[in-house]
């Protein structure tokens, strides 16, 4: 055999392929994976951020808020300092917030909730987990808060077992327009549908730190005509059978005074009852509830319907809003976003309609990483989205952090994913466990930090001026403070 005739071929092909390829490689795209179409079953996108899209694509804009300063308006004697456009946080915005934490910590009165909104980058617990850890490690409470009936990331979820029957009829703001009844506040509504079988669902508690135990089960539950609908779960050694009163737009049963385990609830002839799902607190320090869903742009929520939602307010009484978005509205070819700017400052709009009084926080989009010219670096997305939600935080006087910067900004992903310790997944995207308990701290910091100046602030605050008589009685609305 003539080996020398192959080798010198084989040398051949290989120098022509390497010509060739940079050659083409001046014509091929910067971008070699498209991401203009996500074809997975895993991952799911809101109609109306479609439907958005569809009307509103565009190209890149000026920056209209570029330079502008914030000046704020005193609240209560507070006034946090002035902040320009590249370093605000709008911690002004959070005084309310920040006086309940102050009465918790000092009088041990009250407890503060804080509602968090979020999609796939909070999915089974991740952030929220450890964010709500921070704050009961700090101020007390005890319990994972509100958890819905069923749910797609149940067995992902590390701060409670989650088990339900497989007959649910589920239906969700990011799928359906018109419900057959309102959606709770988690986004949903379930239906035990199914007249031949039970339909049942079960949380066990594990060894989440302040959520070893589930403290007072308590069922939420809409209103319906069907005055027949039971459940019934096991106590020991008895079975304990509670009847559903669906009278009111929305209705609460609490099925135990006391901490449980676990607790496995079966729903009986409660066909037509809109069932929310299931809160466990104990009434103490600052809970926080996860409303997370996969393929969420935040839009859907301007779907709420506000009077439902004010009765969920009047039984959970929530301090403060989170939202959490981004992932889902990057990757569609734009790197305008003033149509996801005006549609988000409306959805804050609507929220303070839905729960009047509450303080709302606008978390950005995390750095993500997309392959160009075979390497790995900040999507060019990221950066335009980051400034339009930091705008709507802005004008709708929302407090903001700023993820993005917070985890190192520009290639930050890259070094989260590649580097030991490994802190988020291969997509480039998600966090990992060890990433999400950090982005929960980076967060957690900011607010913490922003909490402990307003403290500072409140000694500095001049004494109350009283323009009324002796021996009245004031209530804090009649209470004006020197400037």
């Amino acid at each position: 055999m003539n080996t020398s005739k192959y080798f010198f071929q084989t040398l051949i092909v290989v120098i022509v392929s390497g010509f060739s390829f940079l050659i083409f490689k001046t014509i091929l795209p910067k971008k070699l994976f498209t991401e203009d179409k996500l074809d997975s079953k895993n991952v799911v996108v809101d109609s109306l951020l479609l439907e958005a899209l569809a009307e509103d694509g565009g190209t890149v804009v000026e920056d209209s808020m570029r330079g502008t300063v914030i000046d704020y308006v005193a609240v209560n004697g507070i006034e946090f300092p002035k902040e320009t456009f590249e370093t605000y946080t709008g911690n002004q915005y959070l005084v309310g917030f920040f006086e309940k934490l102050f009465q918790l910590e000092t009088k041990k009165q009250g407890n503060v909730r804080i509602a968090y909104f979020g999609d796939s980058m909070t999915d089974g617990d991740l952030i929220v987990k450890d964010f709500r850890t921070y704050f009961q490690e700090k101020f007390g409470g005890q319990g994972v808060g509100f958890v819905n009936i069923t749910s797609e990331s149940a067995a992902s979820r590390s701060s409670l077992t989650h088990e339900f029957s497989g007959n649910w009829k589920t239906q969700s703001y990011l799928k359906v327009k018109h419900p057959s009844n309102p959606f709770g506040v988690n986004g949903h509504v379930f239906y035990a549908n199914d007249t031949a079988s039970v339909a049942w669902v079960k949380y066990k508690a594990n060894t989440t730190r302040f959520a070893s135990e589930l403290p007072r089960p308590t069922l939420f539950y809409g209103s319906s005509s069907n005055k027949e609908g039971k459940v019934f779960y096991i106590s020991g050694t008895d079975t304990i059978v509670k009847k559903l009163n669906p009278n009111k737009l929305v209705n609460t049963l609490t099925l135990s005074e006391g901490n449980l385990k676990s607790i496995r609830v079966n729903f009986k002839n409660a066909d037509s009852i809109p069932i929310y799902g299931f809160n466990f607190d104990d009434g103490k320090g600052v809970h926080v509830d996860n409303f997370s869903n996969r393929g969420n742009s935040g839009l859907p929520i301007g779907s709420f319907d506000v009077a439902t939602m004010r009765a969920f307010h009047s039984k959970l009484d929530y301090d403060l809003i989170v939202l959490q978005y981004g992932a889902n509205v990057l990757n569609y070819g734009s790197l305008h976003y003033g149509w996801y700017e005006k549609r988000m400052e409306k959805v804050v709009a609507h929220l303070r309609a839905c729960f009047p009084g509450v303080s709302i926080l606008i978390i950005s989009v995390a750095d993500k990483s997309t392959k160009y010219d075979m390497e790995m670096k900040t999507d060019s997305a990221v950066v335009p989205l980051n400034r339009a939600q930091k705008r709507y935080a802005i004008k709708s006087e929302s407090s903001f952090v700023n993820l993005y910067t917070l985890m190192g900004g520009d290639g930050s992903m890259i070094k989260w994913v590649e580097q030991e310790p490994v802190r988020a997944n291969k997509d480039y995207t998600h966090f990992n466990h060890r990433g999400a308990k950090e982005a929960a701290n980076l967060i957690f910091t900011q607010l913490n930090k922003g909490y402990e100046t307003y403290k500072e602030l409140r000694k500095k605050r001049k004494k109350a001026v009283v323009p009324v008589k002796k021996d009245t009685v004031l209530t804090p609305k009649d209470t004006v403070y020197e400037k």
